[in-house]
């Protein structure tokens, strides 16, 4: 029975009932020496709280989406098959562009909690010896016939840890959020993929390359991009890819944009943090080495050439915030960090609100990303704006739709 399925759920509520009714009934009709009734009793009462205890977890797991199944929360579930020393670029030496391409089969989820349009498919990683589930959802002018020759922008979708690729759609309600909000033209149409993060159990990879245990990393930006521009009519230049993540995942998002700027443009971390070992049961965060090689701030001081990237950090204090401010304190053009103070504390509710402020900013960011010049982002050291002060999707709006348009689709036709 599926841990995250309604018969386990409505299972465990019948049996919390029972329990509750069990000593009504059996309490003063049990027999036998006086121990004997006094363990079954206590029993009956363990029972009780046992079942309660059962239901609200599958409850909060439901509406969170931190374990997707039994291998998740028993910490058994791998999805590893080979973890080779795959070098500096994650590519193992091989020309990504020369391999087969990788056009994957795709069927709707089950889920309904989910939303209409998320679909689903198993990807096994040609570089990174991953293989885990990746969802895609398409937006409402992917299948119009005036968009049949255009490619779309992409944002890679990373969850929290423990957390589940369903997270997303299933407790952020990111896709039912953004359709009206692209059908409007105040955010632009994106393809929204959500792969795997949760790849060692109860370990927190920190979308790393680490050999002999995992190749997160590789497979987040090297096998999952591949696939969605192989599959889908989805751009294939940095400034058409984005990477989102809250908690652990905008960890991710800062990490790979950082250090791969010629795979990804923009990124949006909520309520991130830099330093991999604020996450306990972060594989990079209990080395010193790797916790050094895989923070974003080490890694944005230490780039020869400052990455042409731009990123939104939100959140409030310590818990993003000031994350934020820390790497636009050493950011150089044309590397550009916007800062956004919000409220609501670290907490699925809080990240939920937030996504549709944050995909204005991303549309109104990739617009003017397309023919920004070096001399543009000059301010994007001390002097970068906030972009809580200037409003979601900073200067001039998420409303500019005929620019976002123009510069996050690309022609087909050859």
């Amino acid at each position: 029975m599926s841990l995250t399925g309604t018969p386990f759920f409505v299972t465990a509520i019948v049996l919390a009932v029972i329990a509750v009714l069990l000593p009504l009934v059996l309490w003063t009709r049990l027999r036998g020496p006086a121990l004997v009734r006094g363990a079954l009793r206590l029993g009956m009462v363990a029972f009780a709280q046992l079942t309660a205890i059962v239901v609200v977890f599958v409850a909060v797991n439901n509406a969170n989406r931190l374990y997707d199944g039994w291998g998740d929360l028993l910490g058994t579930s791998d999805h590893v098959d080979a973890a080779i020393d795959l070098g500096p670029d994650g590519t193992g030496g091989k020309r990504v562009a020369d391999l087969p391409k990788v056009r994957q089969a795709f069927e709707p989820v089950d889920d309904p909690g989910m939303g209409e349009g998320v679909r689903r498919t198993t990807l096994k990683g040609r570089i990174s010896g991953v293989e885990a589930e990746v969802y895609v959802w398409l937006p409402p002018q992917y299948d119009d016939p005036a968009y049949k020759d255009r490619k779309f922008p992409v944002v890679e979708l990373l969850s929290g840890f423990p957390g589940s690729p369903k997270s997303w759609f299933g407790s952020l309600h990111a896709s039912r959020q953004l359709e009206p909000l692209m059908r409007q033209g105040t955010v632009a149409p994106f393809i929204l993929v959500s792969p795997r993060t949760t790849l060692l159990g109860d370990t927190d990879t920190g979308c790393a390359n680490v050999p002999g245990k995992v190749n997160a990393d590789s497979w987040l930006s090297i096998d999952v991009r591949r696939m969605v521009v192989d599959t889908f009519r989805a751009l294939d230049t940095p400034d058409g890819w984005a990477l989102a993540g809250y908690s652990a995942g905008a960890h991710c998002a800062a990490k790979l944009a950082v250090a791969h700027p010629d795979r990804y443009g923009y990124a949006i971390s909520m309520s991130g943090y830099n330093d991999p070992a604020a996450e306990p049961s972060s594989l990079t965060g209990r080395d010193p080495e790797l916790r050094h090689r895989h923070n974003p701030l080490t890694l944005l001081k230490a780039a020869a050439t400052p990455p042409r990237i731009t990123m939104l950090f939100t959140g409030n204090g310590n818990d993003g915030f000031q994350q934020g401010l820390d790497l636009r304190a050493v950011s150089r053009p044309p590397t550009r960090i916007d800062v956004r103070q919000v409220a609501g504390g670290h907490r699925t509710a809080s990240w939920m609100r937030e996504v549709p402020s944050v995909f204005e900013w991303l549309t109104a960011r990739m617009g003017a990303g397309a023919s920004r010049s070096d001399a543009s982002g000059a301010g994007a050291g001390a002097g970068a704006g906030d972009a809580g002060a200037q409003g979601p999707g900073g200067p001039g709006g998420p409303g500019r739709q005929g620019a976002s348009e123009m510069s996050t689709f690309s022609d087909t036709r050859r």
